[in-house]
């Protein structure tokens, strides 16, 4: 199926998603580690730092894939829920050394999650927000499940909003992504899905305001590798009157760290 059609619908973009990720499921960590520039596991430590999970609570990582930000939670004490769509990274993950005792793997769908209201203290993901086919629909979700004063953290490639700087960081990932998809897969739109994805993207700020009006407050971005990739943070309002009575979404960049990143 043709990318610019398989991404027209919601719909077509669930089905496309599916597909895709079960046939890149072997392959997961290994792109993840190119298109990263090798800083993948560098930004999900920062994230598992940031969320600060503690012994005991109830972490849910949306998205998990391969497991790499559920088994940090877990070595942290928390008791974690690693839930993905594509069963056979679920499967990749399982078989990762892991503490079974804290880690629990489900296959299901941010856009429907399978949890009672009010049962986690800290919703992570990696690369999950912007693949879901509409994102208000995943954040109710997320909101739904995340207890009161509960924490968001999510890490995403970012759509710059530099227009000339898209264009580059966009042409290098089409360039990049069609090389790797026909040497691994013998189709060079398998990764093409990456930066036709950040395109239809609201970027790191997009989401901030997505969340900010969806039932949360602190929303928070803390960009990384110059604001090319990018963390959300954001809590889960603490009273539903706040809800209610907040009509003006609040939203915050905060500037690069040491480091650069």
């Amino acid at each position: 199926m043709e990318l610019g059609r398989a991404l027209s619908s919601e719909a077509a973009k669930a089905a496309y998603v599916r597909r895709l990720f079960h046939t890149i499921a072997g392959r997961y960590d290994f792109i993840t580690r190119a298109l990263s520039y090798g800083q993948d596991r560098r930004w999900k430590a920062r994230l598992i730092a940031m969320a600060a999970p503690q012994r005991g609570q109830r972490v849910l990582d949306l998205a998990s894939g391969t497991g790499d930000i559920a088994f940090a939670a877990a070595a942290r004490g928390a008791r974690v829920v690693a839930l993905d769509i594509t069963h056979r990274m679920l499967q990749l993950a399982a078989a990762k050394p892991h503490d079974a005792a804290r880690v629990a793997f489900v296959t299901g769908d941010m856009m429907a999650l399978p949890f009672a209201t009010a049962s986690f203290d800290v919703v992570t993901t990696g690369y999950g927000i912007r693949n879901v086919p509409r994102i208000e629909p995943a954040i109710a979700e997320i909101a739904r499940v995340l207890k009161p004063g509960g924490r968001l953290l999510s890490l995403d490639f970012n759509r710059p909003a530099n227009p000339a700087v898209r264009a580059v960081y966009l042409g290098y990932l089409t360039i990049v992504g069609s090389a790797l998809g026909l040497a691994l897969h013998g189709d060079p739109d398998t990764y093409r899905y990456i930066p036709e994805s950040i395109r239809r993207y609201p970027g790191a700020p997009g989401v901030a305001a997505l969340l900010a009006s969806g039932g949360f407050d602190h929303c928070e971005v803390v960009p990384l590798l110059g604001g090319l990739m990018a963390i959300n943070s954001a809590r889960r309002l603490r009273r539903r009157a706040q809800l209610r009575n907040d009509a003006t979404p609040n939203a915050q960049l905060i500037p690069n760290s040491q480091g650069g990143t």
